[in-house]
C-alpha cells in the first residue's frame, strides 16, 4: 500500500494536470475552431447519424462551451452552439464523437452498456457518499465499519471513472474514421480532429486517475485509524 505522503504527492500532481490539460484542451479547441470545413457540426451529426441508420435520435443546440453530450434516456445529441453552427474542425469532430456515442448505444457497445448500468447506482452513491464518509471518520470507533461503507460507495464512482475511460476512446476512434470516410476532414485536417479528441479524452484519463488517488487516500485513513 502506499505511503499517505505518497498518495497526496500524487492527489498534487493529478490536480496540475488536470488544470494544464484543461488550458491545453481550450487552446486546441480554439486553434482548430479556426481550421474550416464545409458543413456544421450539426449537419456532421445528422449525416452521421444517416449513415448508420439511427432517425430516431434528435440533434439540438445547447448553450455553453464543451457541454457537447448524448443523452440516451431522451435520445437527444447536445451540442454547444459553437459546435451545432461551427463550421470548423473542432466542430466536425466534436458532433462526430457525441454521434459515436449514439452508434455505441445503437450497437450495444459493451463498456457503454456496463456503464449505463451504473449510472443509477452511482448517481445514488454520489448523493449520499460525503455524509457517509464524514459519519465514518466522527463515529470510527464506535462504528468502524461504516467508514468502509462510504470508502465502498466513493469506489463505484472511481470504477465508474475506469469504465468510462474506453467508452470516450471508442467513441473519438469511430468520430475520426467517419470523418475521414465521408471526406469532411482531409489528409491535412484529419489530424487536428483526432488531437482535439485526444486532449478531451486526456480530461477523462486524469479524472479517473484522480479518483483512484482520493480512494486510496480513503483506503489509508481507514487503515491507520484501524
Amino acid at each position: 500500500m502506499l505511503s499517505t505522503q505518497m498518495i497526496w504527492i500524487i492527489m498534487i500532481l493529478v490536480m496540475v494536470l488536470s488544470m494544464i490539460i484543461q488550458q491545453v484542451l481550450k487552446s486546441r479547441f480554439d486553434k482548430y475552431s479556426e481550421q474550416p470545413v464545409s458543413i456544421t457540426g450539426a449537419e456532421v451529426a445528422s449525416r452521421m447519424l444517416q449513415a448508420h441508420g439511427i432517425r430516431d435520435v434528435q440533434i439540438v443546440s445547447i448553450p455553453g462551451k464543451l457541454t457537447d453530450h448524448y443523452d440516451p434516456t431522451t435520445r437527444t445529441v447536445n451540442l454547444s452552439e459553437n459546435v451545432y453552427y461551427g463550421r470548423s474542425v473542432a466542430a466536425a469532430a466534436v458532433a462526430a464523437h457525441e454521434c459515436g456515442h449514439v452508434v455505441q448505444h445503437a450497437t450495444g457497445y459493451a463498456p457503454l452498456r456496463m456503464r449505463s448500468a451504473l449510472v443509477p447506482v452511482v448517481s445514488f452513491s454520489n448523493s449520499i457518499v460525503s455524509w457517509v464518509l464524514l459519519a465514518g471518520v466522527i463515529f470510527v470507533n464506535v462504528f468502524p465499519s461504516l467508514l468502509w461503507i462510504g470508502i465502498a460507495l466513493f469506489a463505484l464512482s472511481t470504477l465508474f471513472s475506469f469504465i468510462t475511460l474506453p467508452v470516450e476512446i471508442n467513441a473519438s476512434a469511430r468520430a475520426v474514421k467517419w470523418l475521414e470516410g465521408a471526406g469532411i476532414v482531409s489528409y491535412e485536417t484529419k489530424p487536428m480532429a483526432a488531437d482535439a479528441l485526444r486532449w478531451a479524452a486526456y480530461t477523462y484519463v486524469i479524472a479517473a486517475l484522480g479518483s483512484l488517488a482520493t480512494l486510496l487516500y480513503y483506503i489509508s485513513m481507514a487503515n491507520r485509524r484501524n
